[in-house]
C-alpha cells in the first residue's frame, strides 16, 4: 500500500488512498484529477499525512457516505446502529477480499454495519490498473467509491488495502507513520506489513463516530 492522492476541497471529487500503486476507466469521472502520490518513504508519507490536502480528502469522502445514509437515519430516528451498504459488481477480482474486509470490520465495531447489495449502495468497490494506487474517493454527487489498483494489491497484503480504504469510509484519517499494527498507517511500514485488522483505538474511534447511529462530528446534519 503506498499512499493517497485527492483533490482539492474546491473542487467535488476527493481522493483518499492508503499509499499503493494503478487507470480509472470504469471508476466514475472525477471532476478533478488527484494530485501526484508522494514517494514510498516515511519522511514523505508523514509530510503528505499533516497535508491540508489530505485532511480536506478525508473528510469529504467520510461525508459523502455519511450523507448517504441520511434517509436511513430519518426513517428510523432511534436505531441504534447504521448499516453502510456497498456494491462489487465492478470489483470482481476483489469480491473474497472485499468480503473478508467486511468481516473483519463487522466484528470490530459495534455501531455501524457493512452490507453488501446487488446493486446501488452507499459505496461501491472498482477495480483496475492506476498510477495513483487504490483510493477512497468521492464521485462529486454525495456518493463514495474505492478503487483497488492491480499492482498495489499484488505488492502489499491485498486485504489489508481493502480494509484500509474501507476504514475511510467509516471515517478514519490515514496515519502513515503508525506501526503495522494500525491499519490505517497504510503502506507507511512497508510491504512486509501483513495486519489487515484496526486496532483497539481505531475501533473505539469508529464505534464513537457513528455512536447511536450519528456522527459526532455533525457531518449527519447537513443537508
Amino acid at each position: 500500500m503506498r499512499h493517497s492522492r485527492t483533490s482539492r476541497r474546491a473542487v467535488l471529487a476527493a481522493t483518499i488512498g492508503l499509499g499503493f500503486a494503478a487507470a480509472l476507466g470504469a471508476v466514475p469521472t472525477a471532476s478533478a484529477a488527484p494530485a501526484p502520490a508522494p514517494a514510498g518513504n516515511s519522511a514523505s508519507y508523514a509530510a503528505y499525512e499533516r497535508s491540508q490536502e489530505n485532511q480536506d480528502a478525508n473528510r469529504a469522502f467520510f461525508e459523502a457516505v455519511q450523507r448517504s445514509v441520511a434517509e436511513q437515519r430519518a426513517a428510523n430516528p432511534g436505531v441504534l446502529a447504521v448499516t453502510v451498504t456497498y456494491n462489487t459488481r465492478n470489483a470482481p477480482s476483489f469480491r473474497s477480499q472485499i468480503a473478508s474486509s467486511t468481516q473483519i470490520w463487522n466484528s470490530s465495531v459495534s455501531n455501524v454495519k457493512l452490507q453488501e447489495v446487488s446493486s446501488g449502495g452507499n459505496f461501491s468497490y472498482y477495480e483496475g490498473n492506476d498510477s495513483r494506487g487504490s483510493y477512497a474517493s468521492t464521485d462529486g454527487h454525495g456518493r463514495g467509491y474505492i478503487f483497488l489498483d492491480y499492482r498495489q494489491n499484488q505488492q502489499y497484503n491485498s486485504t489489508r488495502v481493502t480494509a484500509h480504504e474501507t476504514g475511510h469510509v467509516l471515517g478514519l484519517p490515514d496515519h502513515y507513520s503508525g506501526p503495522c499494527s494500525e491499519l490505517m498507517s497504510g503502506g507507511g511500514p512497508g510491504t512486509s506489513c501483513q495486519n489487515p485488522y484496526p486496532n483497539s483505538t481505531e475501533r473505539s474511534r469508529v464505534n464513537q463516530l457513528w455512536a447511536n447511529g450519528l456522527v459526532a462530528s455533525g457531518l449527519g446534519t447537513k443537508g
